[in-house]
């Protein structure tokens, strides 16, 4: 009997970072405009159960979704591509793999078995990696390997990917191999050899790729592609040209030319149906290269060394961008750097400034300065979770008048704890997944400024956060004009700050960038740029 689902597995060689998410996203968008119902899966190597309790500087961003789960940031890249959320299942870690057969041999599950790699990991792995396909929503599945074949914490892994096409069959799963053909300057000629022993690799362990996808600085011409073919043992049309591009979103229809997904269907015994047409994606595009606007928006944080600690936020901000045809140059300031002295010379000339998330005392003071300089000259602010709890403590401290106002996570011994634990917090111990995660209704304030941007009074937004506002500061801050205009509906936590005098000043304790698409920018981020360019004239 055919099986109903089709899956793909996309796995990389000669090195990490080549862009094996973005292919992945790609490649589900083609499919999806061509009438498919796909999603998109991450099975990360490392041994974290998952990357809740990474530092920022290991693994940039953690994603969160809607269910709750902490996972890859590529996950950002799937949901940014697709415009369809994605949940627990779509992000799994050898931690969980490991985590999941350990406790079912403590239960007795295995009857007393010598539990083993093979069968019982790379069984785990197989179930997990069918679950989304087996839940009868999708119609193809993409799944992506994390690390770089040949590494040894990849190899179960590889097997289990191994045991799956030899159990669906040929027409049923295929594999995608992302590699590297780098350009040697000295010799002014691209090499395949790199290309070659990473499908070596890929063949020791028993699979053998049915698409290449070439990195490439270069373009390949047909020489290159033939030789490629010939030594990797895959069809010519299957060696598939990935060049460098001006930007992530380019991808798609470079791939659409190279007609990656015209093969993929091909190989898996699927008519092409429609032409995929992505005219709201070309639109896009076509307001990111050619803008008619530009503002300049400064970044505070503590974590601006790497780039992708704040990649939802960067593509949120190309997002709003595009929506108003405006380039959003975006410059990152360390927060430990920022003092009262210097704060004026770095961000008198920004249109708008964003405090980023985070966690921990490192850099808090110079959120602070930054905070308090913005809403003294009017500049537009957003404040987001760490953000916006930091300009809860600045307007306690500069207006209301506490001056030892903080955060109990920062400073347990204050009088003025206007950010305090939350009370369900309180009896936790562990650190991974137990904090406030996931998608929580909002009710906001009628005539106030978010209800303005969002266009309705009810939202749902994804937190990640163990402090919150405390409440009982609530009638203090109202009366000196920093308002609550977002509150959950079931707890009463404040989720929204604003001031109603200041050009653009709110703050949020959720995390509007996880939201943000291509197809569905972020209202919040469409507002705060268009204030921005308003103000800038």
């Amino acid at each position: 009997m055919e099986q109903k689902c089709k899956y793909i597995f996309v796995t990389g060689g000669v090195t990490s970072s080549l862009g094996k998410g973005i292919i992945s996203s790609s490649l589900a968008k083609l499919l999806q405009a061509r009438g498919y119902r796909v999603t998109i899966q991450k099975f990360d190597p490392y041994i974290n159960v998952d990357p809740g309790t990474l530092n920022p500087y290991e693994h940039g961003e953690c994603y969160v979704t809607d269910d709750g789960a902490e996972t890859d940031l590529d996950l950002g890249h799937y949901e940014r591509f697709l415009n369809v959320p994605t949940s627990q299942a779509n992000n799994v870690t050898t931690g969980r793999i490991y985590q999941t057969v350990i406790e079912n041999e403590r239960r007795g599950d295995y009857l007393g078995k010598t539990v083993q790699v093979v069968p019982h990991i790379t069984d785990e792995i197989k179930r997990r990696m069918k679950l989304l396909g087996d839940s009868g929503k999708f119609d193809i599945v993409l799944t992506e390997i994390g690390g770089t074949v040949g590494d040894i914490e990849s190899l179960p892994f590889v097997e289990a990917v191994r045991q799956l096409l030899w159990e669906m069959g040929e027409d049923n799963a295929i594999v995608i191999h992302l590699t590297l053909v780098p350009y040697l300057k000295a010799a002014g000629e691209l090499k395949t050899k790199p290309t070659q022993h990473s499908v070596r690799f890929l063949l020791e362990s028993g699979v053998k790729p049915d698409i290449l996808v070439c990195r490439t600085e270069h373009h390949l011409n047909t020489d290159i592609r033939r030789k490629i073919a010939l030594f990797c043992n895959v069809n010519v049309n299957a060696v598939i040209e990935s060049i460098d591009l001006e930007t992530i979103y380019d991808v798609p229809l470079v791939m659409l030319k190279e007609k990656l997904d015209k093969v993929v269907l091909s190989k898996l015994k699927l008519a092409a149906k429609q032409e995929p047409e992505l005219l709201q994606w070309k639109e896009f595009l076509q307001h990111v290269k050619h803008p008619k606007h530009e503002v300049n928006i400064a970044l505070v944080g503590k974590y601006v060394e790497l780039p992708d600690a704040y990649k939802s936020i960067n593509e949120a901000f190309i997002h709003a961008g595009a929506a108003s045809e405006c380039a959003v140059n975006v410059k990152y300031f360390h927060s430990e750097l920022l003092t009262d002295e210097n704060v004026a010379d770095k961000l008198r000339n920004f249109d708008g400034v964003l405090v980023a998330p985070g966690f921990g005392n490192r850099g808090i003071d110079g959120k602070l300065v930054a905070i308090k300089y913005v809403r003294e000259n009017n500049i537009p602010f957003f404040g987001i979770c760490l953000g916006m709890q930091c300009s809860v403590i600045e307007f306690a401290r500069n207006v209301l008048g506490y001056k030892d106002a903080h955060s109990t996570e920062m400073n347990d011994g204050t009088k003025h704890a206007v950010i305090d634990m939350m009370a369900s917090q309180k009896t936790i111990s562990q650190k991974g997944g137990t904090m406030r995660l996931g998608a929580y209704d909002c009710v906001l304030t009628k005539g106030s400024s978010v209800s303005r941007a969002y266009g309705k009074t009810k939202i749902s937004e994804r937190h990640r956060h163990r402090y919150e506002f405390n409440n009982k500061y609530t009638a203090a801050f109202e009366k000196a004009g920093m308002m609550i205009t977002g509150t959950n509906p079931e707890t009463g936590l404040a989720e929204i700050v604003e001031i109603p005098t200041h050009p653009y000043f709110i703050g949020v304790q959720f995390h509007p960038e996880l939201k943000s698409t291509v197809e569905n920018p972020h209202p919040l981020f469409v507002k705060f740029i268009k204030k921005a360019m308003t103000l800038r004239g």
